[in-house]
């Protein structure tokens, strides 16, 4: 198992099987599950692992142990994917106190059929716990991204227990070539995206505190200074939607090629100009959750689409829905429509955002009747000036 202090160690599991996370994430990479206990005069084992890597993740605490009794499950997030063994692991430890909010033990109710009354610690927000040599502090995390939240930090070794916070995609028994970034990136703005006033909170708290390391649920522990820095700088920039880095994204849906060919001109105009970057997704083929990654990422987006029975192409109404959704605000909108005989897009797209925060739109519409023309090439040109303005 990793160490992590010398009191604590790892107890979690890589999962190489899994083909969607939460039923609609691609994880080429896998995921992890991580779990973590901490020695001492008492043992304590922070939250459980997916349900089928419970009789794996039972083992890794027993070679951790020697086979002695665990004292306390702490139980930061009920999510399935950290909560799932709860129940196995009570049986298998029947003197073992389980710890966590007064929500969490309503939400174990509803997955189990017990709240553990008759052996359970109830906590919130500034309580302590203490195995011997550790001091656990208990702050609560409501909405990041679920209600019952606390993460916990050990005051003896600094170490932050995040629980979904600072979480990525991917097994932590492979390498990933992209860093750190990328995948927590995605796994932010999607899972916990829509819950930026709650992230910025739960910084604030976090700013006080004398943090040496960050465990998290998912992914792999910070360890250094550097890396905390730089993962809490990111999570204030996704959490307050602020752009991340200069560019623009593009993303589209084409049924016969015409306004794809559209977007690819509005790709080289933008180059040309000096746009530094033009990420361009198409939405019925590529991954959604990352042309979503890349619009927050970027200042500028632009939306090309088509006009399908008098509304748009299904695969943009979910894109923007997912934007809606996750509060997509602070931002420069560009819009390209196409339509035969009666287009009518850019309106749609438009409609779309009438209760997001702070977006600006562009006076250039671009629209296409069927196929590019002299016209409307010169409006992408147009489009190109405008979106790259300040």
């Amino acid at each position: 198992m990793i160490k992590i202090t010398d009191d604590i160690k790892y107890v979690g599991v890589d999962d190489h099987d899994i083909d969607l996370f939460e039923g609609q994430y691609v994880v080429p990479r896998g995921m992890a599950y991580n779990s973590y206990l901490v020695k001492d005069a008492k043992t304590l084992v922070f939250d459980t692992v997916d349900q089928r890597f419970g009789e794996q993740w039972l083992s890794n605490i027993k070679a951790e142990t020697g086979g002695a009794a665990v004292d306390y499950l702490v139980v930061q997030h009920m999510e399935p994917d950290h909560s799932a063994n709860i129940a196995l692991f009570a049986e298998r430890y029947p003197k073992a106190v389980i710890v966590a909010s007064a929500q969490a033990f309503t939400m174990m109710k509803n997955f189990f059929g017990t709240d553990y009354a008759e052996r359970r610690i109830v906590v919130k927000e500034g309580d302590t716990l203490s195995t011997g040599r550790h001091v656990f502090a208990f702050v609560a995390a409501p909405m990041v991204h679920w209600p019952e939240v606390i993460v916990t930090f050990d005051t003896t070794d600094k170490v932050l227990f995040s629980a979904d916070g600072f979480g990525k995609f991917g097994a932590n028994d492979v390498e990933d070539p992209e860093g750190w970034d990328c995948e927590a990136r995605r796994y932010y703005i999607g899972i916990v995206g829509k819950y930026g006033p709650q992230t910025q909170a739960l910084l604030k708290k976090a700013a006080a505190l004398d943090i040496k390391t960050v465990c998290p649920l998912h992914g792999p522990v910070l360890a250094t200074a550097d890396e905390i820095a730089h993962a809490i700088k990111q999570y204030d920039t996704w959490s307050s939607y602020s752009v991340e880095s200069p560019g623009v994204c593009i993303a589209y849906t084409s049924v016969y090629g015409h306004t794809k060919a559209a977007v690819m001109k509005l790709k080289e105009l933008l180059l040309a100009k000096g746009c530094p970057k033009v990420a361009v997704s198409d939405l019925a083929r590529d991954d959604q959750p990352e042309a979503v990654e890349d619009a927050f990422r970027y200042g500028k987006l632009v939306l090309a689409t088509t006009t399908y029975n008098t509304d748009i192409f299904p695969w943009m109404r979910h894109f923007i829905d997912h934007l809606v959704e996750r509060n997509y605000q602070n931002r420069k909108i560009g819009l390209v429509e196409n339509g035969s005989w009666a287009p009518n897009a850019a309106k749609v797209m438009r409609g779309m955002f009438e209760k997001s925060k702070n977006i600006t739109f562009c006076d250039t519409v671009v629209t296409i009747k069927s196929a590019l023309n002299a016209d409307s090439e010169a409006k992408l040109a147009q489009l190109a000036d405008e979106i790259l303005k300040d």
